[in-house]
């Protein structure tokens, strides 16, 4: 009886009702595992706030206007797309003066008077001719030491009008002859020179080099 009784007090510890033990520390993680497939999306959040207005931006040029009839709008685009052809234009010239709605423009480049009006031509422009005192003013501002005089759109055929006409037969509005002039005992052509003084005059040698300025 004694002897059954160590035995079992000596192996009752290693039996299965022995007590849990303290919890052990914890371990190191471990490596990542692979990325899951991207979740469905999410709501809409809500707007945020309105943000602070931006710097102004430089002035336009002027806008075309636009007039409304029968209910659409309308708008001359020949004549804008000429407008900006001309502000391209000019904007290339060695001389450019703008007087109310008029530009002249120059390169200060001579020839005769057949060449003068070719080449405006061939800008889509014409010779020079004032209207006014101030265009007059203006226009000899192209003169300096080495440009003295000037071709100016006046009919050069005495027979169409006798000077007092330009190139396409209508009557000047404004003229700045100088004494004597316009010269009428040409037999039949002639050209006209704005002269370094601002006035004009009537020469039969349309050959000889004068400066060339067209007007828009």
């Amino acid at each position: 009886m004694m002897l059954l009784l160590f035995v079992f007090c000596v192996m009752a510890p290693f039996g299965h009702n022995q007590l849990q033990g303290p919890r052990g520390e914890r371990g190191f993680p471990g490596p990542p595992g692979p990325t899951g497939d991207p979740g469905p999306p999410g709501p809409p959040g809500s707007p945020g706030y309105r943000g602070f207005p931006g710097p102004r931006g430089p002035t336009g040029l002027p806008g075309s206007v636009l007039m409304c009839k029968g209910g659409s709008i309308s708008r001359d685009v020949e004549t804008l797309k000429l407008t900006i052809a001309k502000l391209d234009l000019v904007i290339s010239y060695d001389f450019v003066r703008r007087v109310g709605h008029k530009y002249f423009v120059s390169y200060k480049k001579e020839g005769s008077f057949s060449k003068a009006v070719e080449f405006c031509s061939q800008q889509g422009l014409e010779l020079a001719l004032p209207q006014n005192e101030d265009e007059n003013t203006v226009l000899t501002q192209v003169f300096d030491k080495d440009v003295k005089r000037a071709w100016i759109n006046v009919n050069n055929n005495k027979a169409e009008g006798d000077f007092k006409a330009d190139m396409k037969n209508k009557p000047l509005s404004f003229t700045k002859w100088a004494e004597g002039q316009p010269d009428t005992s040409f037999q039949n052509t002639g050209c006209t020179l704005l002269l370094e003084n601002g006035m004009w005059e009537v020469t039969q040698e349309c050959s000889v080099n004068a400066c060339i300025v067209c007007q828009t």
